[in-house]
């Protein structure tokens, strides 16, 4: 169940950190500061308001970076490309994909939540009914949930209508690999986790959603660490290649980003903190990073 959460967030924490989504970073050569915010796809837009410099942030900065470029998203060509990457093999089907009680249990929850029978979805991989699934157990659990409106498109198209650049630390296909291209028997395992303890989901959810509105970074980590012992569990690998492995990257390139020109990073609060996360690695690259009130 937490490697479902750590996707959402994929974002979707250091441990020294105190309720702070907004850092500024400066120091090491740097002529002017740079920001650095995070952001969880549940949350409504009023988050940026409960944040007095943020404006300042946008403001002092000539271009924003998000995790991907929103509207590389929404071109026509992308968006057949990871249909087509929604599609099981030829020669797999998705019931070969359970056991036959297994099966049935997610037939059951695909029903109440997706009012279709689950055989209508033979040919969907388990990743891509466990995305929409997900999508609409946030808006049956999350009152003021809007999906339409999320934080990282919010800076990027401000930054757009400000004539400011917008880049993206990754493309939108890396993205995709992470939630549509795993092995399909680990897919079946994480869509399983999710339909057998949809009481577990709820509370994470919750709690989630509690503390990012809190901006308690300390305790998204602790719902990011969270572990039951069992296959749900993520493996180190999944989490290297999910968080740790994509902080690394994205701080290679940012110093030559912001010696470029002052820039606004918008990526998932969980990458921000933790021995591994983005604040921890710029700190050891030589730069101030200190949390913006």
């Amino acid at each position: 169940m937490k490697r479902l959460i750590g996707i959402l967030l994929l974002a979707c924490i250091t441990l020294g950190a105190h309720a702070q989504l907004l850092w500024k970073i400066s120091g090491n050569g740097l002529s002017k500061p740079s920001y650095l915010f995070g952001t969880y796809h549940l949350s409504p837009l009023s988050i940026k308001d409960s944040i007095a410099t943020l404006p300042q942030a946008m403001n002092e900065t000539a271009q924003v970076y998000g995790e991907i470029i929103m509207a590389d998203m929404m071109k026509p060509d992308f968006m057949q490309q990871m249909q087509q990457q929604m599609i099981l093999p030829a020669d797999t089907t998705l019931q070969s994909l359970f056991t036959p009680a297994r099966y049935e249990q997610i037939s059951k929850v695909v029903k109440e939540y997706m009012n279709v029978d689950l055989s209508m979805l033979a040919q969907l991989k388990p990743a891509a009914i466990l995305q929409q699934l997900t999508l609409l157990f946030n808006i049956k659990h999350t009152p003021g949930y809007n999906p339409q409106e999320q934080l990282d498109a919010y800076f990027q198209q401000e930054a757009i209508n400000q004539g400011k650049k917008v880049g993206g630390l990754e493309t939108a296909q890396s993205q995709i690999d992470i939630l549509l291209n795993k092995s399909l028997s680990r897919q079946a395992e994480d869509l399983y986790c999710f339909v057998s303890n949809p009481d577990k989901a709820d509370r994470q959810t919750k709690e989630l959603v509690t503390a990012y509105a809190t901006q308690d970074l300390n305790k998204i980590l602790q719902l990011l660490e969270e572990r039951e012992g069992t296959s749900c569990d993520p493996s180190p690998e999944e989490m290297a290649q999910l968080i740790y492995d994509r902080n690394m990257n994205w701080v290679k390139q940012m110093p030559s980003i912001m010696t470029e020109a002052p820039t606004l990073f918008v990526v998932g609060a969980g990458h921000l903190p933790g021995k591994e996360g983005v604040i921890k690695l710029l700190q050891e690259k030589g730069y101030t990073v200190e949390p913006m009130k």
